[in-house]
């Protein structure tokens, strides 16, 4: 990626947000700006060198007037399950927030890589609609290429498969997967898993999602950048690599039984996943 630049990351005090910002900082990027309201961000993932501005995405043409060479939008509603709750949060965050973001990369011409979401791909591609937020993601996923057509707007859509590692969330609504086991582990509670726990899933490190950002921001161009482990493994197997006592809960709706993978874009920029989630589950489970 060219250095001194000036680029701006939505939803930069996330789980994912912070590693990337704390990656381009690393690599030299004299100018990273970050936009995020705190829904599931917090300021403990602050990275010192970066400048945070607090506010929602809808508004980020006047609270980021300074033109962006590159933006990176990963600040949006991000929870399947939860997003039948949150339908309103949903349309607000995702919808309206990432048109704002799409006029603004178009004013300043400046590229935008898009985090999209693997839902789009489940279940045969039936996953696109199986929620609210599946399906706000897979439009947006479609307006930002209409952007490109209808406005020559550049860009790059990334997919992500199942994130985990340090700084996730744990508890709570918004938690994840892996932080949510985690936390069971450490307190030594049982693991609790969705029925039916023959959902299959490819768990990728944050360390390989934020390289694969880092690439698809210095020479992606396009749609389908998928950045997943080659692996998966249904929930039980995962839940049965802590070596605790598991106990079921009540199926889910919206809880897709399959994402096939889809890293061939990536891969031929040079991409691969490196890190594993056996090491990572044995290294919670010692803890």
């Amino acid at each position: 990626m060219t250095k001194n630049q000036r680029v701006v990351v939505t939803g930069g005090a996330g789980f994912i947000g912070s590693h990337l910002i704390e990656a381009l900082l690393a690599e030299g990027q004299s100018e990273v700006v970050c936009l995020d309201n705190y829904f599931t961000g917090s300021r403990d993932n602050h990275i010192a060198g970066a400048t945070y501005v607090e506010g929602h995405t809808k508004d980020i043409a006047t609270l980021l007037p300074e033109a962006p060479d590159l933006v990176f939008h990963l600040g949006e509603y991000s929870r399947v399950e939860q997003s039948f709750h949150d339908a309103e949060k949903v349309w607000d965050l995702n919808t309206r927030g990432t048109f704002a973001v799409l006029e603004y990369c178009r004013a300043h011409k400046a590229k935008v890589v898009y985090a999209g979401s693997s839902t789009k791909f489940a279940d045969d591609g039936e996953g696109r609609s199986q929620s609210p937020y599946a399906w706000s993601k897979a439009v947006n996923s479609e307006l930002v290429v209409n952007y490109g057509r209808w406005f020559g707007l550049e860009y790059a859509i990334t997919y992500f498969y199942n994130v985990y590692g340090p700084r996730e969330i744990t508890s709570g609504s918004y938690a994840t997967l892996l932080g949510i086991f985690r936390r069971q582990c450490e307190e030594g509670l049982p693991l609790s898993v969705v029925a039916p726990g023959t959902q299959r899933r490819n768990f990728t490190h944050v360390d390989d999602i934020v390289r694969g950002l880092m690439l698809i921001g210095a020479k992606g161009q396009g749609d389908e950048f998928g950045l997943g482990a080659e692996e998966s493994y249904t929930v039980m197997e995962i839940a049965e690599m802590f070596g605790r006592e598991i106990t079921m809960l009540p199926e889910r709706e919206g809880n897709r039984m399959n994402a096939p993978l889809a890293t061939e874009h990536a891969t031929r920029l040079g991409w691969k996943a490196e890190r594993r989630v056996e090491d990572y589950v044995r290294e919670c489970a010692r803890s």
